[in-house]
């Protein structure tokens, strides 16, 4: 179960999501070669990914900025931009761009150093955009909690796009993470659910000064939680059934 698009059109251009997602895709493809090198590749991700063992040390700060730019293949990429694109308009719509790419590089260090705390003395590098994409994701919900989110559900033959409250699709997700950090071991790297869950929270009370400033629960009032403009609508596909 995944999000493939809200029904939040934006309000401007989103130029500063369409820089960070064209910014990633070009940093991918720079160093795309190495897959076929992994000792280079593990090399690369070495000295710009996060160790935080490294930081636990007190050196490579820098890579809590540098890792957020790098991905371990094309579907974490693809994963991270879909979601980039599908919360990061309507949040920077709210926040303006030059805040809001504020918002996201912070969100995105926090992440990391949530995860560092995590696990302290992990010699794994972490790569991805992953945290600052959630701190996005915890500004949409405090933003936007009803606006609606069209899903994708995938049960082995059964496959079928609805729409659901952001809401509840983010706080399954958050609720995953949480599980996901809970029930694994950082230290033996795979994914980083506490940067996740970090991000998350880091971008929800990121966003508070900007609620209150809009009204905090007088917002939610005047806009029932939903986007204040009127939702996308989707056309349904006119691809006839065809009985088996």
């Amino acid at each position: 179960m995944f999000p493939i698009r809200d029904h939040n059109p934006s309000g401007r251009t989103p130029y500063m999501t369409y820089l960070l997602m064209a910014i990633n895709v070009a940093v991918f493809l720079s160093y795309i070669g190495l897959f076929e090198n992994p000792r280079g590749l593990d090399l690369f991700f070495s000295q710009y990914g996060t160790i935080p063992g490294r930081l636990t040390l007190g050196g490579g700060y820098e890579t809590l900025l540098t890792s957020m730019f790098l991905h371990g293949g094309w579907m974490h990429l693809a994963g991270n931009m879909l979601f980039l694109y599908i919360f990061g308009d309507n949040v920077e719509g709210e926040m303006g761009h030059g805040p809001f790419l504020g918002f996201y590089i912070c969100t995105g260090i926090l992440a990391g150093l949530i995860h560092v705390i995590s696990a302290p003395y992990s010699a794994v590098p972490t790569v991805g955009a992953s945290g600052a994409i959630a701190g996005v994701m915890g500004g949409y919900l405090l933003l936007f909690p009803r606006a609606r989110v069209d899903i994708l559900l995938i049960l082995i033959v059964f496959i079928r796009v609805f729409p659901i409250p952001a809401w509840i699709m983010l706080m399954v997700w958050f609720g995953m993470q949480f599980i996901g950090g809970a029930a694994s071991n950082p230290d033996e790297g795979g994914v980083a659910y506490w940067a996740h869950t970090g991000g998350f929270i880091a971008g929800l009370i990121l966003t508070i000064p900007l609620w209150l400033k809009r009204g905090g629960p007088a917002f939610w009032r005047r806009t029932h939680g939903r986007p204040p403009h009127p939702e996308a609508r989707y056309a349904r596909s006119s691809i006839p059934k065809v009985r088996r």
